[in-house]
Formats: C-alpha cells, structure tokens, sequence
C-alpha cells in the first residue's frame, strides 16, 4: 500500500481493539485458531484485520493456502502492539495504585500441589487478602517451577510458589516450608525384594521418571547415572507412572507419606539417596508498584515470619 501523503492521525479505542485482535490472530498463528480465543468468527475477525489494515494504511499478514505469516510491516505493527498494550497495562496499573482503594489485578502462578498443601496455608492467605482487597481480580495459574521464575521476572505474574533449588539474582524469596524428597518405587516393583547390597548394585538398570529440569545439585550425580526413560514434571504423573509399577522415581516424602501408609509406594535407599527441596514465594525486585502484590506479600511475611 502506498504511504503517500499518508498520516496515521490519533489512535482511539476501536483502533486499540483492532490491534487487540491482529495480536491474538498472531498469537493463535492464523485466524481460525483465534476465533475460540475471540470468541468471535473469522468472518468477523478478517473484517477487523482488514480494517485495521486501511487504517494503518499497511499490509500486515498474508493469509491463504500457503498458511498465515506476517509482512515485515506486520512483524514491526506486532511488536509495537506488544509494546502499546503492555505500557496501557502498565498506565493502568499504576493509576490503581495511586488510588486509595486497592483494584486491579493479583497474578499469582503456582507450582502443583503447593495450593492445597496444608503447609502453604495458601486458603488462609487468600482469605486474609480478599477481606482487605475484595475488589481485586484474583486470576491464578499451575506451571513449572522455570515457567514460574520467567513469568515473574517478566511482569508475567506478580507472585509465584515454587519449589526452588537456587536463588536467582532478581527475584526475592520468602521461605515457606522444605521437603525431602526419597527415591519410591512401586510395592511390586522388583527392587522391594532385593537387599541393600542388590539395590545398590541394580538400582540404575531400572527405568526411572524424572522432572525433566536440572537436577537438584544435591543428587545430581546420582539421577545422572540413572536409566531416565520417563518424563514427568507434575508430581500427580510422576506418581502414576510410579504406581504403574514401571518405573521409580523421586518424590517429596509429605506428598507420598498417604501412599506410604497404604502399602502401595516403598522408598529405596532411603539412608542413601535422598535431597531437600525447598518451597518459597517468589517476587520481583524491580517490579513496578502494586498495591495488590504488597499486601499479599505482607501477609505471607507475617504468616511465615520465624
């Protein structure tokens, strides 16, 4: 499209709107995978991409057999559309903020098990965040502990659980509670009935399920010499592959102590093989000011203060 004499003029909200949905479009990877994120059609969202496109005055994608791609103007409309929304988030953030009320938003992403863990007394804390701040939408999230460190470093999320074996240089921690985590296998697994010596001797032969991330440094060396055949992050599959009998594989003792008490899992080597595994509330160092977060963190302070 020619540019020509052309000036873009002022950006209003349906503009705003328009590049809310060439984002998501983008986000998907085409139209028709973004018509269940905007809940709209794609009749509807190629009419508002093809506004947007006469608005601008700009190409932005191509659309057709050979599948959805971006122009070059498209790739730099996009990341400035990251740019635009995330400083409006911003702007948006900050103005609650500046208000006597507390409003906005609380992110909080958590690693599996931690919400419903007693220790976390995480029904508590929301309890006492939502009775000073009733107006603040909760939106809460399950990922891995990295996925976690990220959203957090990235503004992604304003709080995250996670088990956590290193401290990174910009986040801050506030300790909850640690675990240790013992080797388990199956009732039925062969290893229940060898003894110590044969467990040693055997022990990395059998087919082993693992985190998939780096190894704690404390039994590194140990899960490296492993046959790791299996990958499971999540300590609910991890425990089913478990519980299959197929494979063995390390677990927080307080999450496998029911299944300890019902004969179904046996620790293996246990006075050997074993590393501590602590859980933390993560925050940003640098993140802008949020109300929200400081309370919630003032809360876990005070619930967890030695």
């Amino acid at each position: 499209m020619s540019t020509k004499n052309y000036s873009l003029g002022q950006i209003g909200d349906y503009e705003i709107k328009q590049l809310k949905v060439f984002k998501t479009v983008v986000d998907c990877g085409g139209f028709s995978a973004a018509e269940t994120a905007l809940n709209i059609g794609r009749s509807t969202i190629s009419l508002h991409i093809s506004n947007l496109e006469s608005r601008l005055n700009l190409s932005l994608c191509k659309r057709g057999r050979a599948g959805f791609s971006l122009t070059q103007e498209g790739q730099i409309i996009y990341q400035m559309t990251n740019e635009l929304l995330d400083s409006l988030e911003g702007f948006r953030t900050t103005v609650n903020n500046l208000n006597a009320s507390l409003t906005g938003k609380l992110r909080v992403a958590l690693s599996d098990t931690v919400s419903l863990d007693e220790r976390s007394q995480f029904p508590d804390l929301i309890r006492g965040f939502s009775a000073q701040a009733s107006e603040v939408m909760l939106h809460t999230n399950v990922a891995p502990m990295a996925d976690i460190e990220r959203m957090v470093l990235n503004d992604e999320a304003d709080i995250g659980f996670i088990p956590y074996h290193r401290q990174l240089d910009g986040l801050n921690y506030i300790p909850l509670y640690q675990d240790t985590c013992y080797l388990y296998c199956h009732a039925s697994h062969p290893l229940v009935s060898m003894s110590e010596t044969e467990q040693k001797q055997g022990v990395n032969e059998f087919p082993t399920t693992h985190a998939g991330v780096k190894p704690h440094e404390g039994i590194s060396v140990q899960i490296n010499e492993m046959n790791l055949s299996a990958v499971s992050y999540f300590y609910d599959t991890r425990l089913a592959l478990i519980l299959s009998g197929q494979y063995i594989g390390f677990l927080p003792d307080f999450y496998a102590q029911a299944y300890i008490d019902k004969g179904e899992l046996v620790a293996v080597l246990a006075e050997q093989i074993s590393y501590d595994l602590g859980v933390a509330v993560i925050s940003r160092k640098t993140a802008q000011p949020n109300k929200a977060r400081e309370l919630f963190i003032d809360i876990i302070s005070n619930k967890f203060a030695k």
